[in-house]
């Protein structure tokens, strides 16, 4: 079995491809791949399919969803199809529960290795830490559920990956300024920084990579122009950590990657890790919207490259920006 769902919504199972075309159906299947696992109570899918109006056949309706589901899983397995449907997606107590393992879950997969990279970031091993956080990244296809409508359940999950998969992509970045990799991260970090105008370390990471590769003119710009946005939009002054990385730069110290490693409090979780620098303004809300997540490409040994994704969201998706 593998199931995808950092991008579009792609299913195997016994090596047959298998994905429902039914909108619901996708829902049903996407938020019980993302329980892996856990039993999802049938209140929850019916909140995620219905809001708060659920039509008065709506468990009804939810339990003919899941017929079909496990009649299309049973085509894909074949002659033992039946049985193994019902193991696959079993019912329990309450609710049903998808029995995949982590491993055959993409969003599962980036969540174990995230979960492993930050556990190395706090040993300070950034050779590891980097390598665990570019695969994670590298799972990545495209927004979230690209093709899949969110209701009130979803939503929240697509936020959570999508601050994971930004969290992933910060500390990735900051070890591999640790190891001496700032000429490889600059276009990427470029690229970051226009996306997400407001955040400070993306652009403290930038400014270091600029100075790393010798263009300490561009990590003055690159200062300006964060200090022009962040008075002029929010009334601030850009934080103690940019404004020292930009003291010492025109003092000519050279500023060290641990500016960026060491305000990083590692025994939070990695949704929360970047708070104290982490001030990306109103983009969450529409005013100016930012990317569901930037994709990343595989195969660089330092941190995942973003690639291009939709530049606006899709009506009634989730209030957030990849």
């Amino acid at each position: 079995m593998e199931i995808k769902l950092l991008g579009t919504l792609t299913a195997n199972f016994a090596q047959h491809a298998w994905t429902p075309s039914a909108a619901k159906h996708r829902q049903v299947l996407a938020l019980l791949a993302l329980r892996a696992r856990r039993t999802v109570p049938v209140w929850e899918l019916v909140d995620e399919l219905w809001g708060d109006r659920p039509p008065r056949s709506a468990q009804a309706t939810l339990q003919t969803y899941l017929m079909q589901l496990r009649r299309g899983i049973a085509a894909a397995y074949g002659p033992d199809g039946a049985i193994r449907a019902k193991e696959v997606l079993a019912t329990a107590h309450g609710g049903y529960v998808l029995n995949a393992a982590p491993g055959q879950v993409d969003a599962l997969e980036h969540e174990s290795l995230v979960s492993a990279g930050l556990a190395a970031a706090r040993a300070r091993d950034h050779r590891l830490t980097s390598q665990l956080l570019n695969q994670a990244l590298a799972l990545w296809r495209g927004d979230v559920l690209f093709d899949v409508p969110l209701g009130p359940v979803l939503q929240v999950e697509v936020l959570r990956l999508q601050e994971s998969r930004l969290s992933a992509f910060e500390i990735c970045v900051a070890a591999d300024l640790a190891l001496g990799r700032g000429i490889e991260v600059l276009a990427r970090l470029t690229e970051l920084t226009a996306r997400y105008p407001l955040h400070e370390r993306f652009h403290l990471q930038l400014m270091l990579s600029q100075y790393q590769a010798g263009r300490m003119w561009q990590a003055l710009e690159t200062y300006r122009r964060l200090h022009t946005r962040l008075v002029t939009e929010l009334g601030l002054e850009p934080s103690e950590a940019v404004r020292e990385a930009h003291q010492r730069m025109l003092r000519g110290d050279s500023p060290q990657p641990s500016m960026v490693i060491g305000d990083l409090d590692w025994s939070m979780p990695i949704e929360v890790a970047n708070a104290p620098l982490h001030r990306c303004g109103p983009t969450w809300h529409g005013e100016a919207p930012a990317p569901r997540h930037p994709a990343v490409s595989r195969g660089s040994r330092a941190c995942a490259d973003p690639v291009h994704t939709r530049s606006a969201h899709r009506q009634g998706d989730v209030t957030g920006s990849g």
